[in-house]
């Protein structure tokens, strides 16, 4: 008997929306969520009675902005002294603090008790409803995923993502960059026509982040050139522009500040959002919102040309960005053959005007889906490492590269690079060090990544100690590094003192930077408990949802001529009181125990079911009759 293949789905986590795909009947399927849509609002809603995720998150965030969390792909493996990190909870209505260790944590208010959560933990979240929306799509538990990053993320927020995929108790077979991601996405249907070399660019413009990647695709084999971007950078920031244009509006016309008010600030956000994509079709568009601040109802115009202004600087660092991921790939523009546009910024008309102009308009692919080419290749991806797919798939080979150079800070502050920027991975490169005093004992290695010649201005990634050095003059005894860096793109670094054998290592769980194992596990039980929580919160929905049906049904019926000859009207009163005083209480109960919903269902049935004895029995005669 053949074993049957559990598959494994590809996720694409960003930063406004995230996406699920698996490889089925030989195709990669979308999934769509309950609500009918492709793609799920990356949302965490916290409120007195229980946590949404996702469309229903999106949904509470008018009602409650404060306890609503959205963009935490933006703090997933950062410090909370990042200068991006604060500029982000400026604009945030909910709050964010910092640990002893400066890690961002979100603060909500949930069940009347203040929480703390890392990013990772509401990152785990909405990964799990990807994983239920695969679940209820497939009909069994999904366990594996290949989960996309932008591609300039580096170590700290892989390993965070990775960290989040275990809270939601998936197995992260792979951390992919969504610029090869999408690259697959395109280039796979078209393996056949490329059996020569075809220099694919791909412009990622998301809702956080922007990456640009030049992937070279010959056959199944797409190689990764070049590599750049920010993880700063995407359609949160053209808001935030626009939102603070419209702030500044209302306050010269009305001479009232709204930055205090997370609720008016949330509405007009939400407003400003609509404009931008608004304005991908149209060049002129209108904000407006009915009483947005003290009664007041604020209505005002939006023209393409001014929100290019407001974004200016912006769009010409993405154009910046390209040129310098051209310069390291050593591919001139003219020897680009297609560009595939990704994410929903990409939409946006003066960055295809810009694009256009600089590497040639014939050039930008836009027919592939922007909102969901990441999630597509990552489901082939997963078909590949979970052996499911076919022989096309099987035949796919990627190759990724670094994003950010790697090295060990040395004498006075700098950084020896051990792995440059934009390297294959996986790699390994080894590195010979060496004491700088006479009758060293040890030496400190301090790991850092970064393009800065300053050490202390690059991420420090952690550190470790090779002890137990002979005495020896300075420079004599030597110390060979390390650095291997696997298919993830996560770095393990090692060192070993020659002769001796004593040995150092890295395997980077710097705990000032990200999740402690502890932590983890930690994390993993509060998701389980979440997850029971949710689940008996569903029961409640249940048992409340057939006492409303049957209510509902109940007093459809007792409005019926034929009851007339049935029942006396004391008896029908005696009903319909029953029903209606059942429906008011239900008014007043969204979700009560399932207990108190069975037993009111109970009460209501003793009652109605005389009636609907009465009434089938009529039916019956009127069959026999006929």
């Amino acid at each position: 008997m053949v074993q049957k293949v559990v598959p494994a789905i590809g996720i694409d986590l960003g930063t406004t929306y995230s996406c699920v795909a698996v490889w089925e009947h030989d195709h990669v399927e979308i999934i769509t969520n309950d609500q009918g849509n492709r793609t799920t609002p990356s949302y965490v809603s916290f409120t007195m009675e229980e946590r949404f995720v996702g469309e229903s998150a999106f949904n509470n965030a008018a009602m409650d902005p404060i306890n609503t969390i959205y963009g935490v792909k933006r703090l997933i493996g950062r410090c909370f002294s990042d200068t991006s990190v604060k500029e982000d909870i400026n604009l945030w209505p909910f709050s964010v603090v910092a640990d002893a260790n400066d890690r961002p944590k979100v603060v909500v208010n949930y069940k009347g008790e203040e929480k703390q959560f890392f990013p990772e933990e509401i990152s785990s979240m909405v990964l799990m409803k990807m994983k239920q929306i695969a679940e209820t799509y497939l009909g069994y538990t999904v366990k594996d995923a290949v989960v996309t990053v932008p591609a300039y993320f580096n170590d700290s927020q892989r390993r965070a993502t990775k960290d989040a995929g275990v809270i939601a108790g998936l197995n992260v077979k792979r951390i992919m960059d969504e610029p090869t991601a999408a690259a697959l996405a395109y280039g796979f249907h078209k393996i056949k026509d490329y059996s020569k070399p075809q220099n694919v660019f791909v412009f990622d413009l998301g809702g956080g982040t922007f990456d640009v990647s030049l992937v070279n695709v010959c056959g199944g084999h797409f190689e990764v050139k070049a590599t750049a971007g920010d993880t700063h950078l995407g359609g949160e920031d053209f808001d935030n522009r626009i939102l603070n244009y419209f702030v500044e509006e209302f306050k010269r016309k009305h001479k009232k500040d709204i930055k205090g008010n997370a609720r008016a600030l949330w509405r007009l956000r939400s407003a400003c959002e609509r404009a931008k994509r608004s304005l991908s079709t149209t060049t002129i568009t209108t904000v407006q919102v009915d009483c947005l601040f003290d009664g007041i109802d604020f209505s005002s115009t939006l023209s393409r040309t001014r929100f290019d202004e407001l974004n200016k600087d912006l769009f010409t660092k993405c154009i910046e960005l390209t040129k310098q991921c051209f310069k390291d790939a050593k591919v001139d523009k003219n020897e680009i053959d297609i560009v595939i546009l990704v994410g929903g910024s990409s939409r946006i008309v003066k960055v295809q005007q810009l694009l256009g102009v600089y590497i040639g308009d014939k050039k930008l692919h836009r027919d592939i889906n922007q909102d969901e080419a990441v999630a597509y290749g990552a489901a082939i991806q997963a078909a590949k490492l979970s052996g499911q797919g076919d022989e096309l798939v099987n035949n796919v080979v990627l190759s990724d590269v670094t994003p950010l150079s790697l090295g060990v800070a040395v004498d006075v502050g700098v950084m020896r690079i051990a792995v440059p920027r934009n390297t294959p991975v996986p790699t390994t490169k080894v590195d010979c060090f060496s004491t700088r005093f006479d009758n060293q004992p040890s030496v400190l290695f301090e790991v850092y990544e970064g393009e800065r010649l300053q050490a202390s201005s690059n991420h420090l990634l952690g550190k470790f100690v090779i002890s137990g050095i002979s005495p020896a003059p300075r420079g004599v005894p030597k110390i060979d590094v390390c650095f291997e860096i696997d298919e993830d793109g996560i770095l393990n670094v090692s060192g070993t003192l020659r002769g001796s054998g004593e040995t150092g290592k890295l395997t980077i769980t710097n705990e000032e930077s990200w999740l402690r194992k502890e932590e983890i596990d930690k994390m993993i039980k509060e998701a389980e408990k979440y997850k029971a929580e949710d689940e008996k919160h569903l029961l409640k929905v249940n048992a409340r949802r057939k006492l409303d049906d049957y209510a509902y049904e109940m007093s459809k019926t007792i409005r019926k001529p034929e009851l007339l000859s049935l029942i006396s009207d004391s008896e029908r009163k005696k009903i319909e009181d029953r029903v209606y005083e059942a429906i008011s209480w239900l008014e007043l109960n969204e979700v009560p125990t399932v207990e108190v919903s069975k037993s009111k269902l109970r009460v209501l049935k003793e009652i109605c079911e005389p009636l609907v004895t009465k009434m089938n029995s009529r039916n019956q005669v009127d069959v026999v009759e006929l």
